[in-house]
């Protein structure tokens, strides 16, 4: 995020080393650029800040003098790269041009200024008598360290700025070309639009992602992964819903499916713009939800407040906050999936706590007049029981709702109804759909109110935005399994409508599988523990205790793990574009068709793996699967060459040009899965991707101009055949 103004007026000396300008993100490279100088530069000015509170009598040795001389060069060198970095940015926009230039130069003046105050080697020499230096002007280094950290902060609040554009502006684009896929009425307008909604989509997650890594709000952060969740999984949705659509314009189910896609997808586009310029539409206000766990821990707070000043809080305060709090465990008594153990357990609890309350004020008014040592002790075990009688109440509601939602996940875990409606779909039974609809229906309010209840014992802000997360996808995904549900029922010969409903019912598991890993979360907060996060929860994880120090420095840190997204986002958009060529062949089982959409399957099921979803579980699964896609790419490439004896020579050289590109990147990628990278599987993955990601960019051109080529020889057939008919008509 920006930095902090307050750097620009430190009060002394002292204050220089305190402040220090956060991260920022930036595009095209100078986000990396801008951050390492950063980096450099802080610790540097830290150094000089220690210079600074020297004591004026230490002896000045030579190595003394050069270790000052040595910190005032590198502080100067660290500008000068910044200010460069800050200039391009500058080149780049001219509405903030004049101003960042401004900072630029008085960054770079105070660079120069304790270099030169810091040139102190001579000064055991009689010919550096009266030269001014940190020596002589110690007032002139702190000066200049405070300009120094006041303009590197005014250049990157200007940076940070850019980025929101950046960010609006890329969101602008989306939002723009979303609203022409709404549109389109043709499949082959659409196949071109995605393409290019697929690669806006692309850029605007290398932005939104970089920001996310870059946010210190934990909350924030939590709720711009989210957004980006929706966005991601949304657009794949956007795909089948969308050509579901086209292949059956006049289904009302298939319209209702689609716009549930849009909807959602504009809404997380929304808050991604709320989150990074911080401020709601319209000026609405932020109602924050209070957990009952908040709750509690800030009411234990007021309460132990009252050892130290017993007028801290009113007696009628300290009742009218309990009360608010108690009022709030109706969601758990008054919830219809809350066993009556727990029910009964809550509300002697609640009145255990009443109860204690009212002695404590009791003894509060009590102390407030005669100060004895008994009192006091009364005072401090009225305190001690209420807090007893608080935490117990805690550990019955994380039970209350840990426990249903293990039920639940325990009960849904085999995907019985979606698996119904699956077959319903294909079978075309109306009467059927009904059935599971509704069983899908009491299903999602199950998991809607476990999520409700779990937000409440989440115990921290990004947990509690997650549960809002889940909550959300549930109530939406539901909905949208039936809609989809009911075109295929409709149209059950439908391969579109299939798929479809398919993208919508993995969506759902997705999130049934996060939800998982969520409660284990909540659990280990609850407990004291924190347990830890992996990227990539498909990856295996090391278990050689041997070497405990190598394992550690082969996890993936949070660079390596977006860099691995994305390319596996771009790899999922590939395979849409895929299946989009295909979708243009009327012989869908023409051998190039076939082996293509194979291919496609697989990139498709990489592009979950770097999720953590899908069905491939650990590396080896992944290696096995790369294997197949390098096979099944020869197998294409060799049915094209069988297909490019019947072209002319022109279109011949043309095609077989491009399958020479493709045939190489197989064989480098066999060589890859067969090469062994001791203990560094996410360098492999890394390869391994990038260059499934090059061969499925070929897989798509050659698919078109396939495509091109066999409709050129139709239209050379026909033409043929027409003139044929017409010679043998005159004779």
């Amino acid at each position: 995020m920006a930095a902090s103004p307050g750097s620009a007026g430190l009060g002394g000396a002292g204050a220089v080393h305190g402040s220090s300008p956060s991260g920022f993100a930036f595009d095209s490279g100078l986000e990396i650029k801008t951050r390492s100088v950063e980096q450099t530069l802080l610790p540097l000015v830290s150094q000089i800040t220690t210079l600074i509170n020297h004591k004026d009598n230490t002896k000045k040795s030579d190595k003394t003098l050069q270790a000052i001389q040595r910190v005032g060069q590198a502080v100067n060198l660290a500008v000068g790269r910044f200010v460069k970095v800050g200039e391009a940015i500058a080149n780049e926009n001219r509405d903030l041009k004049e101003e960042i230039n401004i900072a630029c130069i008085e960054a770079k003046q105070a660079g120069e200024t304790i270099a030169a105050l810091t040139d102190v080697t001579n000064l055991n020499h009689p010919e550096s008598d009266g030269q001014i230096t940190i020596f002589t002007d110690k007032t002139g280094v702190i000066k200049a360290a405070r300009l120094l950290l006041s303009s590197v902060t005014k250049v990157l609040l200007l940076a940070d700025r850019v980025v929101i554009k950046q960010i609006i502006a890329s969101r602008n684009k989306v939002l723009a070309t979303m609203e022409r896929l709404e549109k389109v009425n043709s499949f082959q307008e659409f196949v071109q639009i995605f393409s290019q909604f697929g690669n806006e989509m692309v850029e605007f997650a290398h932005l939104t992602g970089d920001r996310q890594n870059d946010l210190k709000d934990e909350k924030k952060k939590a709720k711009m992964a989210a957004a980006r969740a929706v966005l991601e999984k949304g657009t794949m949705m956007l795909l089948t819903a969308s050509k579901t659509c086209l292949r059956h314009p006049n289904c009302e189910s298939a319209h209702k499916n689609k716009e549930g896609v849009f909807d959602r997808m504009k809404v997380a586009l929304d808050k991604v713009i709320e989150i990074v310029t911080d401020c709601k539409p319209n000026g609405e206000t932020d109602l924050s939800f209070v957990s009952l766990f908040t709750g509690i821990k800030e009411f234990k707070m007021t309460i132990e407040a009252l050892r130290e000043n017993l007028y801290f809080q009113s007696k009628e305060n300290l009742s009218t906050t309990l009360e608010v709090i108690l009022e709030r465990t109706e969601d758990f008594t008054d919830s219809a999936y809350t066993s009556h153990e727990h029910r009964e357990r809550i509300l002697e609890l609640s009145a255990q706590s009443r109860m204690e309350l009212q002695q404590l004020i009791s003894v509060c008014i009590q102390a407030q007049s005669k100060k004895t040592k008994s009192i006091a002790e009364e005072l401090e075990l009225s305190i001690l029981k209420i807090s007893h009688s608080l935490n117990e109440l805690k550990k019955e509601l994380h039970s209350t709702a840990t426990q249903l939602a293990a039920d639940l996940l325990k009960c849904h875990a085999d995907h019985v109804v979606l698996k119904a409606l699956r077959l319903t779909g294909v079978e075309g039974s109306l009467e059927a759909l009904a059935e599971y609809a509704c069983k899908l229906s009491e299903q999602k309010e199950q998991l809607v109110e476990a999520c409700r209840l779990l937000r409440h014992v989440s115990g921290t802000e990004p947990l509690e935005i997650t549960c809002i997360h889940a909550e959300e996808t549930f109530q939406v995904t539901g909905q949208q399994i039936i809609s989809a549900a009911e075109t295929l029922t409709l149209h059950p010969s439908s391969k579109i409508a299939k798929e479809n409903l398919d993208v919508f019912c993995e969506a759902w598991e997705s999130q049934i599988s996060d939800m998982s890993t969520l409660l284990r979360e909540i659990t280990d907060v609850f407990e004291g523990r924190r347990g830890e996060k992996y990227g990539y929860l498909s990856l295996p994880k090391t278990t050689n205790n041997a070497n405990v120090k190598s394992s550690k420095s082969d996890r993936p840190d949070s660079e390596e793990q977006a860099r691995v997204a994305r390319l596996g986002l771009k790899l999922g958009l590939l395979s849409s574009d895929a299946d989009c060529e295909i979708e243009k062949w009327a012989d869908q089982e023409n051998e190039i068709v076939r082996h293509g959409r194979n291919m496609s399957r697989i990139a498709y099921s990489l592009y979950l793996f770097t999720r953590g979803e899908g069905p491939l579980k650990t590396s080896q699964d992944l290696i096995h699967q790369l294997e197949v896609f390098a096979a099944e790419g020869l197998k294409f490439t060799s049915s094209i060459q069988g297909f490019s004896k019947q072209l002319k020579d022109d279109d011949k050289l043309t095609l077989l040009l491009e399958i020479n590109k493709l045939i190489p990147l197989c064989h480098q990628l066999q060589t890859i899965t067969k090469t062994s990278l001791q203990n560094k599987v996410l360098l492999k993955v890394d390869k391994c991707i990038t260059k499934t990601r090059s061969m499925m960019a070929l897989l798509v051109q050659l698919l078109s101009l396939c495509y091109k080529l066999l409709k050129k020889t139709e239209n050379v057939r026909w033409v043929s055949v027409t003139n044929k008919d017409t010679v043998d008509g005159k004779t």
